[in-house]
């Protein structure tokens, strides 16, 4: 049995866009929910969040950009990032404490208190780049914390997988050139942000490290299933990494309102297994996943509750 952690912190329910916005406060309230009623959070070892510092945020976001969401964070009202981006009063607080999250989950992974942690943070972040916040992503939580745990405590080979619906633009575009990092990601295909061809195999020395795996509307638990073991597997396998990140949407649900795929609870248990299964064989078991989409609440209540179990059970 794997001893699995959790980080939440209240203060995510203060990053607010907007009535009808899909990434809304009350995904968090639906998974803690869950977790509470299934009995899965009391199995939980509580992780405290910290605000992120800005020279671990700089390993990947300019400077610049992070001056400048500290300089338009509203106090009343919102300000608008992109299209579908927005800043609440709440939100910059949020944000360092998402990405702040991450690093706390790595601390604990590192000194052995737990296996795996579960951050249940908003916003989430992988498609956030160095110099914008896009898609409902401000800081980009996974890949701070992947270059967080190579410079803090000297891992070498990190894999991060992405199977949320979106592809991972700000985290393929953080690692591309770099061979530390093996970045995998599922995706619907043509569907936003428009990046993640499989084509895209990565630049210069990190040619090969970036692996796309475009899905086409309707696939689900078999098929996703197949490309994991015929395609993850095989590139872990190859690449031996010390540490594993999971940039964990649920929005390839086949009752998500933002996409067309069909996984259910169980596709999702399965995919953790395959996972858990690389940590084992080459990370001493060292998973850290990160919430990032899904957007029916029930469906994403009970697939996180899912992940975690299958994580508690590794």
């Amino acid at each position: 049995m794997g001893n699995t952690g959790l980080v939440y912190h209240p203060a995510y329910l203060e990053h607010d866009m907007g009535p009808g916005h899909p990434e809304s406060p009350n995904r968090l309230r639906a998974i803690m929910q869950q977790l509470e009623q299934s009995g899965t959070f009391a199995r939980l070892t509580k992780i405290e969040a910290r605000k992120a510092e800005d020279e671990w945020l700089a390993q990947i976001h300019s400077p610049s950009y992070v001056a400048s969401l500290n300089r338009h964070a509203p106090t009343s009202g919102r300000v608008s990032l992109d299209a579908d981006t927005s800043m609440s009063p709440g939100s910059l607080t949020a944000a360092y404490l998402a990405a702040g999250g991450a690093l706390s989950a790595v601390d604990a992974i590192m000194a052995q208190q737990v296996d795996h942690v579960f951050c249940a943070v908003r916003p989430p972040g992988h498609h956030a780049e160095a110099e914008r916040a896009m898609g409902f992503c401000l800081f980009n939580n996974v890949a701070v914390a992947a270059r967080y745990v190579q410079k803090k405590y000297g891992v070498t080979r990190v894999l991060i997988v992405d199977w949320d619906v979106h592809h991972g633009n700000g985290t393929q575009h953080s690692f591309e050139d770099d061979p530390s990092v093996l970045f995998f990601s599922t995706h619907q295909y043509p569907h936003y942000p428009g990046t993640g061809r499989g084509t895209e195999r990565g630049k210069g020395a990190g040619v090969g490290f970036t692996v796309n795996v475009p899905m086409e509307a309707g696939e689900g638990d078999e098929e996703y299933h197949t490309i994991f073991l015929k395609s993850l597997v095989p590139a872990a396998d190859m690449f031996k990494p010390e540490f594993v990140i999971i940039s964990a949407g649920f929005d390839a649900h086949k009752d998500d309102p933002l996409a067309s795929m069909g996984l259910t609870d169980a596709g999702y248990t399965d995919l953790t297994n395959i996972i858990v299964g690389i940590a084992n064989r080459h990370a001493q078991g060292r998973i850290l996943s990160s919430l990032e989409g899904g957007y029916n609440l029930t469906a994403l209540a009970h697939s996180v509750d899912a992940h975690i179990n299958a994580l508690l059970h590794a």
